[in-house]
């Protein structure tokens, strides 16, 4: 594993503009990379991310299962309950998931780390999916890469197989803060893999969704919602008035609510619990158990935190960074530190992308800081041996 630099090509930018990329730079910073990529061995690729991955996710598929059947585990992972049956059931039927991606840490010294997994609603599979395999059959037909260089990268394939699965009869609605470039972008894409499965598409804003008098959901044009992608987090759709219209509106929803579960930070510890010493975890706690204590070198980080809100690095027990950001009353976790790769002060986290059930890609961001937050940038990634 190293970061190598390659030269920009001249009119990236008006070729990321053309597909819908207008968020390659976000606010006021560069977000996509063009003259930079991680090179990977194949079996790296193969042996350290691809295969822990799918070992990883298979466990947290198992710690689901375990969860929705234990009161106690889903009041430590702050799951309303008046909304437990809901997320029970939804797993008892075996509703549908589409994606996530893992936060992995790894240097090429050792195992791959995980530091959460992004199971709910996971941005960047555009840019990981779509323009930086563009960006690699640019470069080799220009001959900036070697002719043999390579991707770990079938999430557009796999995101198509995973869309065939769902029935082509209702309108697939697609529902985003649409005034946010990144998530209209992101909800653009997956509706255009959609359609490639023979689906028909609609796009809304998250609050333009109603409701009809007998409590089903509806669009713009008063058409019934029966088949709904949402990029909006379910722990906070169960906590608002809405929710109360969620076990009457007969819509399958993408994802299903049981993924409220896998986008927490309470299943860091207990996976831990339950695979102590597995090569591929980090030790984890919740916030106020005596074991976290005994961790020097650490991360705190809430619950439902995202894009590196309210976490606190800790070395030598002593708080050495915290970020801002409006989580933490729903709890902490309290997870073993790890290093990241880090070259010329940008620390790297890998996206391992999950599809269905099947790892089968990474995508690259860095930071300057060891918290990954909104203004870390993508940088593509290829495989050369």
């Amino acid at each position: 594993m190293k970061r190598i630099a390659i030269p920009e090509r001249e009119n990236w930018r008006e070729m990321a503009e053309s597909v819908g990329f207008g968020f390659h730079e976000m606010y006021g910073e560069p977000y996509w990379v063009d003259g930079a990529a991680y090179a990977f061995s194949l079996a790296e690729i193969e042996e350290a991310i691809e295969a822990p991955s799918q070992e990883l996710h298979d466990m947290c598929m198992d710690l689901v299962g375990d969860v929705v059947r234990d009161q106690q585990a889903m009041e430590r992972l702050q799951v309303p309950e008046d909304m437990r049956d809901l997320v029970a059931a939804s797993w008892q039927r075996g509703d549908k998931h589409l994606y996530g991606r893992f936060d992995l840490a790894y240097d090429g010294t050792g195992p791959a780390k995980l530091l959460e997994y992004n199971a709910d609603t996971p941005t960047s599979i555009f840019e990981a999916a779509f323009f930086q395999y563009n960006w690699l059959t640019d470069n080799v037909g220009r001959g900036a890469l070697p002719e043999d260089a390579d991707q770990y990268n079938s999430i557009q394939e796999s995101l198509v197989e995973a869309f065939g699965a769902f029935s082509r009869d209702p309108i697939f609605h697609f529902a985003a803060w649409t005034e946010s470039d990144e998530d209209r972008g992101t909800a653009a894409y997956l509706m255009d893999c959609a359609v490639q499965a023979g689906h028909r598409t609609s796009l809304l804003d998250i609050r333009d969704i109603g409701v009809d008098h007998q409590g089903r959901f509806t669009d713009t044009e008063d058409r019934v919602i029966d088949l709904l992608f949402k990029l909006y987090p379910w722990e906070d759709m169960l906590r608002e008035p809405f929710a109360k219209h969620l076990s009457s509106a007969g819509a399958t929803i993408v994802e299903p609510v049981w993924k409220t579960l896998l986008s927490n930070k309470g299943i860091l510890p207990l996976l831990w619990e339950r695979h102590a010493g597995h090569p591929n975890l980090l030790p984890s706690f919740f916030d106020g158990d005596p074991q976290a204590g005994s961790l020097a070198d650490a991360v705190r980080k809430p619950l439902f935190s995202r894009e590196g809100e309210n976490v606190e690095l800790i070395r030598d027990g002593a708080s050495v960074e915290v970020t801002e950001g409006s989580y933490g009353e729903e709890g902490y976790v309290v997870q073993g530190l790890t290093r990241l790769f880090e070259t010329d002060g940008a620390y790297a986290v890998l996206g391992s992308w999950v599809v269905g059930d099947r790892a089968c890609g990474l995508g690259m961001r860095e930071d300057r800081s060891p918290i990954t937050r909104n203004l870390s940038r993508f940088v593509p990634h290829i495989i050369v041996d």
